[in-house]
């Protein structure tokens, strides 16, 4: 099944801010195994969701996983972001969107903590 990855951050005014999410869809794009890789914002930046998951359709996809680039599973990704999946299927009938888990307590996570702990000491 042809199938992409739309990765979505909240969004920051600051443009260097989101250019963290465009170079891991890039990066992603790069190894695989999606054959559609983009990124989106739920507020404050460009594209929308809605636009992205656009653009991963006009790719041709069967499936669509939204990725929540959120530390937590908070109101943006419980509702907004699900609703977000729910307009998204209703526009594209023939798409199947699936919304992921955030990146929550993942135990890769404790490594990333640590090591940027240990980066800030002297």
């Amino acid at each position: 099944m042809k199938t992409a990855l739309l990765l979505i951050a909240h969004g920051s005014r600051n443009a260097d801010a989101n250019d963290d999410l465009f170079a891991l869809a890039e990066t992603l794009r790069s190894v695989g195994p999606y054959d559609v890789v983009e990124a989106a914002f739920l507020e404050l930046a460009e594209p929308t969701i809605e636009v992205a998951g656009g653009r991963c359709v006009a790719g041709g996809v069967e499936r669509v996983i939204l990725f929540p680039y959120f530390l937590s599973a908070g109101v943006h990704v419980r509702r907004d972001l699900a609703e977000h999946r729910d307009r998204l299927a209703t526009r594209f009938p023939g798409v199947r969107f699936v919304l992921a888990e955030p990146l929550g307590r993942h135990e890769l996570l404790r490594a990333i903590v640590l090591e940027r702990a240990r980066e800030a000491m002297p």
